[in-house]
């Protein structure tokens, strides 16, 4: 069922003021473990473990109720879950080859990615997107080619691959938070980017001392906490605003991490990149009101509405061919009347239209059934026409 979106609209505009600046700082912590010595898989794994352990206490005490969850929406945030977990391991094994001004700057691009996804599913591209797109392009040749030091391309490739991790997390999201509370879906995409996280590490990561644990461990707290806060903030920003809204919101942690980069970190960027910079915030800003779903969209209708027309046509078979003792096998009892049925039907609006068998047409029901045997009665009932007779068989 479908949450209450108003009660969310005060606490979704908090959270997404708060967004970019949660997301900003985790290059800064993530840049400060790994000079630690800590490798970026043990970052990853380490930072997602604290906040996946924070998350079940703090939702065991005081939020059990949202612990609970349905296998559908399981499994909607096990998918978005995988699709984090991979980008944040693209993310931090970026961080480690690169500055964390650039890194960052180079992750903003998910917004442009998130504006492509979109489009592929359904809208369609026009002259702003290509022009978007292209600044994009030159601003990531200008940031990565007129470095004050050589740049490292694997780390750019990396960056760019959570990019575009980061927008399918975004665009993916909206799917399951319609019909499920932002609190809830943090929990479980969180823990399901635990376990690919550690998995990872298990596999390919180094082992870490007790030493080194212990001196890293500060930042990667602090990183863990971040990590809770930030996916609830955007989770919440996305149930009430839309993805692509919350993308537009977040691209504010590019601000957050270049400032923190350059007091904390001691980061400095070319003037050259200071052109690519400008024209990379430029391509983000130009978005219009039609590049963002409308609020209130159900992406799940159409799924919804042809399983609801599959399971009326069931039981009106089960009516008119089922027998006393198959009751309830089809969800069906033999004491529901006529208009129960209608009134069930109206109140999940299925269609009421026969069934083509070969749906290949348009989504609809084309044949008017009611029409067709009225035409076949008519033809069948007609009165031939008589030839006129001639003079002769007159007489």
């Amino acid at each position: 069922m479908k949450f209450d979106r108003p009660s969310q609209h005060g606490t979704g505009v908090a959270t997404a003021l708060l967004t970019p600046v949660l997301l900003g700082v985790a290059p800064i912590f993530g840049k400060q473990a790994i000079a630690l010595g800590a490798d970026p898989f043990t970052v990853a794994a380490v930072r997602t473990v604290i906040a996946v352990v924070l998350l079940w206490i703090f939702y065991a005490i005081f939020l059990r109720k949202s612990i609970f969850i349905y296998p559908a929406g399981l499994l909607g945030c096990v998918v978005v879950g995988v699709v984090n977990g991979i980008g944040s391991l693209f993310y931090y094994s970026g961080l480690g080859l690169l500055d964390a001004s650039l890194a960052q700057l180079l992750n903003g691009l998910y917004l442009v990615f998130a504006v492509l996804l979109s489009h592929l599913g359904g809208e369609k591209l026009d002259r702003r997107v290509l022009v978007r797109v292209g600044l994009a392009c030159a601003a990531l040749v200008i940031l990565t080619g007129f470095g004050s030091e050589p740049i490292n391309w694997l780390g750019v490739g990396l960056m760019l691959g959570n990019a575009l991790m980061f927008a399918g997390t975004v665009i993916l999201s909206q799917y399951v938070l319609y019909e499920m509370p932002p609190t809830t879906a943090t929990l479980y995409i969180l823990s399901t980017m635990g376990v690919v996280v550690v998995m990872a590490w298990a596999a390919v990561g180094r082992p870490v001392s007790s030493q080194l644990l212990e001196a890293a461990f500060p930042p990667l707290f602090v990183l863990g906490v971040t990590t809770v806060l930030s996916r609830l903030a955007i989770f919440s920003s996305v149930a009430v605003f839309g993805s692509l809204r919350t993308a537009v919101i977040a691209v504010g942690e590019i601000g957050v991490a270049l400032t923190l980069a350059f007091f904390v970190l001691g980061d400095r960027l070319t003037a050259a990149q200071v052109v690519g910079v400008g024209l990379l915030v430029f391509s983000m800003l130009m978005i219009r009101s039609t590049d963002l779903l409308p609020r209130g969209f159900n992406p799940n209708a159409l799924l919804v509405h042809d399983m609801a027309n599959a399971q009326f046509q069931r039981i009106a078979f089960h009516r008119a061919f089922g027998k006393a003792e198959h009751d309830n096998e089809y969800g069906v009892m033999s004491t529901i009347t006529t208009a129960e049925m209608l009134a069930i039907q109206k109140m999940l609006g299925a269609n009421n239209k026969p069934v083509d068998p070969f749906p290949i047409s348009k989504p609809g029901y084309g044949i008017d059934l009611a029409a067709f045997l009225d035409s076949e009665e008519a033809a069948r009932t007609k009165v031939p026409l008589q030839e006129p007779e001639d003079e002769e068989s007159q007489k």
